[in-house]
């Protein structure tokens, strides 16, 4: 689709924020991954659906860790029906821009909700997954540890061969606390400063992904959103376009090397 005359008279103002920028933050959520096909679920990461679990059980018991101690079958039902869902997927243009900007300005960092893992196989380094990377598994009763492609060839639940203890994804579940290690490396560059930041593809709800673009705002420090829709911070921002991403952080990058 297109972006409309606003649309375009907007990311020139982008433009000129990124020409006066050094450091960048961009926020991303599942509308990142949309042009990838996955859809952009509700709940932690963009994992999980809108419906309910199947067997009567609301999505939000299904897919917590602490259903994944009790009951992991049922946990892992629902895992590894929508990575089935998302299998052959690949990263987009949006991750590739922001990859190609990190290797061109001085500092550029990705805070991402998506456990999709496509940030890094575009190439960033600097990525704070802070829900996880669902190719991540790990054993629950020992430090085995495995990276997968899919969940193809997977036994449900899938069980350690060192302790026989299930095997979980390195993902936050619904009532799980953050990564402390994960957390502490977002405060460390928030600390730093930003130039600028961008929110990408997200709605916000969670106040850790809302608040580096509400501080932003009452900071002085430009803000940009890139959503279709109206989102928690879309209040807040400097600049809001309201387009895709990937077509989006194209055209910019595109303007920006003058193309």
């Amino acid at each position: 689709m297109a972006l409309s005359r606003e649309d375009e008279a907007k990311i020139s103002e982008v433009v000129s924020v990124l020409r006066r920028s050094r450091s960048i933050l961009f926020i991303t959520g599942a509308g990142v991954s949309a042009d990838s096909g996955l859809p952009t679920y509700r709940g932690v990461g963009g994992l999980y659906g809108d419906e309910d679990a199947a067997d009567g059980i609301p999505v939000e018991m299904a897919m917590a860790g602490r259903m994944l101690t009790i009951s992991p079958e049922i946990t892992w039902k629902h895992l590894s029906r929508i990575e089935q869902a998302s299998r052959g997927a690949r990263f987009n243009r949006a991750h590739e821009v922001i990859a190609e900007m990190e290797r061109h300005f001085e500092r550029v960092w990705v805070l991402t909700q998506n456990v999709d893992g496509f940030h890094r196989q575009a190439g960033s380094r600097n990525v704070i997954d802070i829900h996880g990377d669902c190719h991540e598994l790990s054993c629950m009763g020992c430090e085995y540890h495995l990276t997968v492609r899919d969940y193809s060839g997977l036994e449900i639940p899938p069980r350690c061969p060192e302790c026989g203890s299930v095997i979980r994804p390195d993902v936050v579940l619904f009532g799980e606390q953050l990564p402390i290690e994960k957390v502490r490396t977002l405060k460390e560059q928030l600390r730093n400063g930003f130039d600028c930041i961008f929110t990408v593809g997200t709605t916000s709800v969670f106040p850790y992904i809302a608040e580096p673009v509400i501080s932003a705002k009452f900071g002085g420090i430009p803000t940009i959103e890139i959503n279709p829709g109206v989102t928690e911070v879309s209040f807040a921002v400097d600049i809001r376009i309201r387009a895709g991403a990937a077509e989006t952080l194209d055209a910019i990058w595109k303007r920006y090397r003058g193309e």
